[in-house]
């Protein structure tokens, strides 16, 4: 079966621009104190941080086109979005976070990420076909 890629694309663009504003002026205070990390503290080289952001929002953005198939329907694909980053990413987070101790808010603030992540592949992928 073949994937648009256009929309896997724009899809994984939306995460991208997503977490510069996630990330960025909505949580990077909250999230750095709850992470224990500095909002400065990051010594990787930008190129770096965003080539790998970019690679992984491509890969689960073409997974979860496949995923739906060739042709899905915008509610369907929204709801299995939705499913998708509430369901499947933000409890797995839920399961690492409780192990390693992590707070409630680090969880809401990453859980809620990759569940508005994933309902926007689902808009885009389900709109785009």
């Amino acid at each position: 079966m073949g994937l648009n890629w256009l929309a896997v694309v724009a899809a994984a663009v939306s995460a991208f621009v997503l977490g510069g504003i996630w990330y960025g002026p909505l949580f990077l205070k909250a999230w750095s104190r709850e992470a224990g990390i500095a909002v400065d503290a990051n010594k990787r080289h930008p190129a770096q941080v965003f080539g790998v952001a970019f690679v992984a929002a491509l890969l689960s953005a073409a997974v979860f086109a496949w995923w739906l198939g060739p042709a899905p329907g915008l509610q369907a694909a929204a709801c299995k979005g939705l499913a998708a980053g509430a369901g499947i990413a933000a409890m797995s987070f839920a399961i690492n976070y409780s192990f390693a101790g992590r707070s409630f808010r680090l969880w809401l603030i990453d859980g809620g990420y990759h569940t508005v992540q994933f309902l926007l592949y689902g808009i885009i992928l389900g709109a785009w076909h």
